[in-house]
Formats: structure tokens, sequence, C-alpha cells
């Protein structure tokens, strides 16, 4: 049941994922011309060039707040990835639960050899 629930959530989260494509992209070209629009400023000596990368900076600033709502397919990226550790988590979990046994006298022979070492 618990896969079943990871599985439903991952199921969301990639849908919202896949519908915020678009929105990412733009954000993430926008906010890149927008660090070189930026830098491009900060290393203008001259005037002009400062009024000219400033006004390219605000131009990019506002496209890239048109994109704010690409932080909703950030989020679902992130509930992806948790879910991702969870379903592995799960998985070693069993295989540590199979391994382990409660035999005294393995848990002896084990204890015995690290002490030994």
């Amino acid at each position: 049941m618990k896969k079943f629930g990871l599985f439903l959530i991952g199921a969301v989260a990639s849908i919202i994922l896949l519908s915020q494509i678009g929105p990412l992209l733009g954000l993430v070209i926008s906010a890149v011309i927008l660090y070189f629009a930026f830098k491009q400023y900060v290393k203008a000596t001259s005037t002009t060039g400062k009024i000219g990368w400033g006004i390219a900076g605000i131009i990019m600033l506002v496209i890239t707040a048109s994109n704010l709502p690409a932080i909703i397919g950030l989020a679902a990226v992130y509930v992806l990835y948790l879910v991702y550790k969870k379903w592995n988590n799960n998985k070693k979990q069993s295989i540590i639960s199979k391994n382990s046994s409660d035999d005294p006298f393995q848990n002896f022979e084990k204890q015995w050899s690290e002490l030994n070492k």
C-alpha cells in the first residue's frame, strides 16, 4: 500500500512537471540572460553602456518574473526526488531485514570476528 501511495504521488508530480516544462525553460533562459546582463552592467565603464545594460536587465527581470509559476515545476521536481529516494530506501530496508538474523550464534560469530580485528 505504501508503494501505491508513492507511485500516485510520483505520477501527480510527473504530470505537474510535464505541464511546467515551458515555463521552466523560459525561467532558466531568462535568468541566464539576466545574469549576463548584470555582469555586463558591472563591467561597463561608459554611461551609455550602463544605461543600455540596465534597460536590458530590467526587461529580462520582467520576463523572469513572468515565468515565476515555474516554481511549481521546481517543487514537482523536488517531490519526485523525495519519492525516488523513499522508494529506494524501502528496497534497502527490505534487503537488510532479510539478511539480518536473530540467531544468537551467528551474531556472536560476527561480534567475535569484529573484536579480533
